[in-house]
């Protein structure tokens, strides 16, 4: 079974950084996307930052210019820094591969179990 396990989220104050981890477990062979998703409270499931198939990334406006996403290959990673956080980016932040084939399964949309993130002073 695969599983997307994402860390490194906590507490931090305003200005702060963070860097969260997704880490898959099985070879990623295909995928149209490995992204990062939050979700606030009251709020609906937003995308934040995403990589395509081709390499292409894409933001949500609000990050562009503070968070970078970046797929480790060696470490079978997909991170998320952070940077200049504000109290506005607290959510539980989600690992998503979609259109993925990993390991010996078919192609399918894979999500982690989210991981908080709490900007406050």
């Amino acid at each position: 079974q695969v599983h997307l396990v994402e860390s490194g989220g906590g507490l931090v104050q305003p200005g702060g950084s963070l860097r969260l981890s997704c880490a898959v477990s099985g070879t990623i062979f295909s995928f149209n996307a490995l992204g990062w998703y939050r979700q606030a409270p009251g709020k609906q499931r937003e995308l934040v930052a995403a990589i395509s198939g081709d390499g292409s990334t894409n933001y949500a406006d609000s990050v562009k210019g503070r968070f970078t996403i970046a797929r480790d290959n060696a470490k079978n990673t997909v991170n998320l820094q952070m940077r200049s956080l504000e109290p506005e980016n607290t959510a539980i932040y989600y690992c998503n591969a979609a259109g993925a084939v990993i390991a010996w399964y078919p192609e399918n949309d894979y999500w982690g179990q989210g991981n908080q993130v709490t900007v406050a002073s």
